[in-house]
């Protein structure tokens, strides 16, 4: 055997993983995580039963490879455009467009509902650690653009950690809210509009 054989199939490996993945994701956003099971998770994916618990053993570990999946690829695009140093407000259009857009059009079929039906049934101090990781996250996520704005003189830094945790609290809201299906494009403008006015810029 080759040394390109074993490296060959490792990748179809990671490949079949991520196509359960794929799969997985698209079970949850249609059914939320209550109700989905690995029946459903196997006929979205056509993968026999005996093949899926090669790669997972519970509906709980898929969901959670995919909350790691996302915590490493959320805010890519805008984490490059903070590490090329684009202008500040360039940045922030992209953080504000992106939510605006995923509130109006993505929220309906997307993985919020299975996140938050995770965090209510499992009560556990690893969950909680997971809540909070994700929610640190987005927080240093803000403050970095935040930073940005101070390094190219476009804002003071006054009390930008709070409002970087305002933010994240807000976005939070939103999406709860845009579950309900009572969110309107005025009320998410008005919410941004209302974010920008709490930013402390140089005059």
């Amino acid at each position: 055997m080759t040394h390109a054989e074993p490296v060959k199939a490792k990748d179809k490996k990671q490949q079949k993983r991520e196509s359960i993945i794929e799969s997985a994701k698209v079970v949850f956003s249609k059914k939320g995580l209550i109700d989905a099971t690995m029946k459903d998770i196997i006929e979205e994916c056509g993968i026999s039963r005996g093949g899926i618990y090669l790669y997972f053993n519970s509906v709980d570990e898929i969901f959670l490879a995919i909350i790691e999946q996302r915590s490493q690829r959320k805010f890519d695009d805008v984490r490059e455009m903070i590490t090329a140093q684009v202008p500040f407000e360039t940045i922030l259009d992209k953080y504000f467009a992106d939510h605006r857009e995923r509130l109006l059009h993505s929220i309906s079929d997307s993985m919020l509902r299975a996140m938050y039906e995770y965090y209510y049934t499992h009560k556990t101090m690893a969950s909680r650690s997971l809540q909070e990781a994700q929610l640190t996250e987005t927080k240093r996520t803000i403050h970095e653009i935040f930073q940005v704005g101070v390094a190219q003189e476009v804002l003071r830094d006054e009390d930008l950690e709070i409002i970087a945790e305002n933010y994240m609290f807000v976005i939070e809201g939103l999406g709860i809210l845009a579950l309900t299906g009572h969110l309107s494009q005025t009320t998410i403008d008005n919410q941004i509009a209302m974010m920008r006015r709490l930013l402390p810029y140089r005059e």
